[in-house]
């Protein structure tokens, strides 16, 4: 585990600079001010992912607020997982999105998913994703899998009765890889359960049979993406939710989003 030390230069902010002496790197801890009352991460709220240097902690406390921030983890709901160097950083169940902290993140080995890390605060819960996610690293080789609890996702299965979520000639469908402007997109469905963890046979088996998909959607529930990086798996996030959200209001205005056709009216 790593060596924390108290910075002695600057403002006297209360930020901290944690050197993870087993995984080689170094992140900061940003201090916490009040903002209305509530307690903040200051840096984290203009946080940017620019640097690829960044440690997962750090990347997946400012994932957490961003995603909060579109309503794709909120009441705790949502979660994410980033894989570097034989390890798994995971962010921790039933936590406040918005207000996580690099410490509040746990650190599992990549080989059986166990805990080899575990937050600061001894009362934090592991992911009831970790299954899930877990599924990703082993089937499909991934270095982050998201899991996403968007309203555009739910409503985008509820309007496709089968096991399919199916989109075609939508320019958002460029940022997916490996799908083209003409192509059709396909995304399987499962039917959603009432714990988490009961998700993972169905799961497995839609990814076995959907090899290229870089996402399964659960009716009523969300859907996992990943992405050979952070990076990859935030974008195709991002253009799935476009997706989803275009398909619901196309279905809206009597639109078959599945029907190449009307690219040509």
């Amino acid at each position: 585990m790593g060596e924390t030390e108290d910075v002695k230069e600057g403002d006297g902010s209360g930020a901290e600079v944690v050197i993870d002496v087993d995984n080689e790197s170094t992140y900061v801890t940003p201090k916490r001010v009040k903002v209305d009352d509530s307690l903040v991460n200051s840096n984290a709220l203009c946080k940017d992912f620019e640097s690829g240097s960044e440690h997962p902690k750090d990347v997946i406390t400012g994932l957490c607020r961003l995603f909060y921030s579109l309503r794709w983890a909120t009441g705790t709901g949502g979660g994410i997982s980033i894989r570097e160097n034989g390890r798994i950083y995971l962010a921790p169940s039933g936590v406040q999105k918005e207000r996580m902290h690099p410490n509040d993140v746990f650190v599992l080995d990549e080989s059986n998913g166990s805990v080899i890390e575990s937050p600061v605060d001894s009362k934090l819960k592991i992911s009831a994703c970790r299954p899930l996610f877990m599924l990703a690293y082993e089937l499909r080789n991934a270095g982050a899998c998201l899991h996403s609890h968007s309203i555009h996702c739910v409503l985008a299965t509820l309007i496709s009765p089968g096991k399919e979520f199916r989109v075609t000639h939508l320019e958002m469908m460029k940022g997916i890889e490996g799908v083209g402007y003409e192509d059709t997109l396909v995304i399987p469905i499962i039917e959603n359960t009432p714990h988490e963890e009961q998700l993972e046979s169905s799961m497995k088996s839609a990814m076995m049979e959907y090899p290229n998909s870089p996402a399964v959607m659960v009716r009523r529930h969300g859907y996992y993406v990943w992405g050979k990086s952070w990076k990859q798996a935030k974008t195709q996030a991002e253009c799935l939710d476009f997706l989803f959200e275009t398909a619901v209001r196309m279905h809206q205005l009597g639109l078959n989003h599945s029907d190449s056709s009307l690219s040509h009216q």
